[in-house]
């Protein structure tokens, strides 16, 4: 299929043919779910922690004798019946990150690239180059239409337009190797540079 291919001042520049086997496939929100799953999971800190009876601060010594006070019995006010006693089965430090196959990581990133071009989301431009001053690149995005945005490039982003980039809401620009399903989706347009789709299609067949 063929896209038209733009410049940042809105000027056409030709177009570019997009595979089928990236760009046309019916979108599979199971697919898509299983990536962005193991992408959240994988960033996870999984820092939580509680003490367990073993670790809190309290005495060992028995907190009252065994018979005669008309209560329970008990040893030690560490047990998780008592206020501020340790916590039974509590959360401990761990990842939760989980194993999922390079194949369907690959087919997440083509189905949510598809997703994105069957809902008219995706932008092909010339280039993603910028003297690096904000101000500048901040009309063309604003007379582009532009809002919650991500570019992705070529094998590397030009440091100019990084930097004129890093200081404009809701635009966030990638190299080819960084595009994940992830980012890709919580984005309402997806800007393509011609050398990020020829990185892209190199990396996905």
């Amino acid at each position: 299929m063929k896209l038209d291919v733009i410049k940042l001042d809105g000027a056409t520049a030709g177009s570019v043919e997009l595979g089928d086997e990236i760009f046309g496939l019916e979108p599979r929100a199971d697919i898509l779910h299983r990536v962005v799953r193991w992408q959240r999971n994988k960033a996870q800190a999984g820092t939580h922690s509680t003490l367990g009876r073993s670790e809190v601060s309290y005495s060992t010594k028995k907190i009252y004798r065994q018979k005669g006070t008309g209560g329970a019995r008990h040893g030690s006010r560490k047990a998780p019946i008592f206020r501020s006693g340790g916590i039974y089965k509590g959360p401990t430090p761990r990842s939760h990150a989980h194993e999922l196959p390079k194949k369907v990581r690959a087919l997440g990133l083509k189905h949510a690239l598809s997703a994105k071009m069957k809902e008219g989301s995706l932008i092909i431009i010339e280039s993603a180059e910028s003297d690096g001053k904000t101000g500048a690149l901040a009309k063309q995005i604003k007379s582009l239409g532009w809002k919650r945005t991500l570019i992705i490039d070529g094998a590397a982003v030009n440091e100019g337009f990084a930097k004129a980039a890093a200081n404009i809401e809701g635009l966030d620009i990638l190299p080819s190797m960084g595009a994940n399903v992830y980012d890709i989706l919580r984005r309402d347009t997806l800007v393509l540079t011609k050398a990020g789709v020829e990185a892209l299609e190199a990396r996905l067949k």
